[in-house]
């Protein structure tokens, strides 16, 4: 899997700073600058400490099955386009190399929801799904527009964390409609 961040620092620098600093014990195989440079700070074989707790796809410790990426941006404004064209090239690179497919590009929220939620409602990601470097909602015939039917199709879209209905729902949202709220809709079922 790769996992996206965002900083949530006021710099670069200081999200570097703090990454790579052993008493915060916390870490990611890269970071991309606003600028769009790409700082590697973990090979890529190597565990980072990026993820923490959460579940996708019913599988846990994430840390030892993902390569995490931060994004320097504190989650309340768009990422910049060059840093997107680095974050474009870096995952196509890294899809190859480890065989990952779209399905297995996610967010923190994804994973985490309820606890995490970057890389955020600024983050493009129809940007990447056009390109094939995240898998694409689809629209599902769902029958009956439930909560029931609801958790089952985010339980198949990957969404295994056991958490309340609204944290799930909001984190669906967070990542494929994150202008939405109110309660659930048929719309909701495109994860």
């Amino acid at each position: 899997m790769v996992v996206l961040h965002y900083t949530a620092m006021e710099s670069a620098q200081a999200a570097l700073d703090r990454l790579c600093d052993p008493q915060a014990e916390v870490s990611a195989h890269y970071l991309i600058d606003a600028k769009g440079s790409v700082t590697r700070m973990v090979e890529e074989a190597q565990r980072a400490w990026h993820a923490g707790a959460g579940e996708w796809g019913g599988v846990d410790d994430i840390n030892s099955r993902s390569i995490g990426i931060e994004l320097d941006n504190r989650g309340s404004h768009p990422f910049s386009a060059p840093q997107m064209d680095a974050l474009e090239q870096l995952l196509a690179g890294i899809m190859k190399r480890w065989n990952i497919a779209p399905e297995g590009v996610i967010g923190h929220s994804d994973m985490a929801p309820g606890r995490k939620d970057d890389p955020g409602p600024y983050f493009d990601w129809a940007r990447l799904e056009r390109c094939g470097l995240a898998a694409s909602a689809h629209a599902r015939d769902v029958g009956n527009c439930d909560e029931a039917a609801f958790l089952s199709a985010a339980k198949t879209a990957g969404y295994s964390a056991d958490v309340a209905f609204e944290t799930l729902l909001t984190a669906v949202r967070l990542r494929h409609a994150p202008w939405r709220t109110g309660p659930l809709c048929s719309d909701d079922f495109r994860i």
